[in-house]
């Protein structure tokens, strides 16, 4: 096995693990009624909140799977209805969060870098949707590449807010927060881009015009 096999192995195992971990927590809230949510928050609708908290959750747990080339291969039926309930989960987890976006409690820089969020997370999904439904498989995985790295923001969210709050003596930083908020998806979204665009399996070929007979 070459290093670029063992580096990319690791680094799948490291995403997999972060988000099933992330999205785990999130079931078992969901699971618990969330009586262990303990999160104060200016939300119309608790039912919204959950709802978003729920199906995000089921989206962060498959969506690792999505990629793993032994399943799509060995199991396509797996991989495909993976693939619409990760998509299901992604739409309604997106339309959720985006409607109590503006309502957070971090204000409206807060606010705003979760709505864009929500705003990118739900279409792109559908693009690779559509995209694997006109069977156009290399489109289909660089916009299923674009949502996954929007669907781990609630990874790289739970890695800087803890930082933050430490270096806030243990107080919540809603400054340093309203900056979290669109860090936590527009880096992930960058590396992505360049992943996609690195990647010669990945890039699209282009039609060249015949010449005139």
């Amino acid at each position: 096995m070459t290093a670029a096999r063992v580096g990319g192995s690791v680094g799948w195992a490291t995403i997999a693990l972060l988000s099933v971990g992330v999205g785990g927590y999130a079931i078992f809230l969901t699971v618990t009624g969330f009586q262990y949510l303990g999160l104060k928050n200016n939300f119309p609708s608790p039912l919204v909140f959950h709802t978003h908290i729920a199906a995000s959750g089921v989206a962060m747990v498959l969506g690792p799977f999505q990629f793993l080339k032994a399943l799509r291969t060995g199991q396509p039926a797996i991989h495909r209805w993976m693939g619409r309930v990760y998509v299901a989960a992604c739409v309604v987890g997106g339309l959720a969060g985006g409607s109590i976006a503006l309502f957070s409690t971090s204000g409206l820089p807060a606010g705003l870098g979760f709505l864009l969020l929500a705003v990118l997370w739900v279409p792109f999904t559908l693009l690779a949707w559509t995209s694997a439904m006109n069977r156009n498989f290399i489109v289909h995985e660089r916009w299923m590449i674009r949502s996954f790295a929007l669907t781990f923001a609630a990874v790289t969210l739970r890695i800087y807010l803890p930082a933050a709050v430490i270096a806030n003596h243990g107080a919540f930083p809603v400054p340093a927060y309203q900056v979290i908020a669109w860090i936590c998806w527009v880096p992930n979204l960058i590396v992505a881009e360049i992943w996609i665009r690195s990647r010669p399996g990945l890039r699209l070929r282009r039609k060249v015009a015949a010449a005139p007979a």
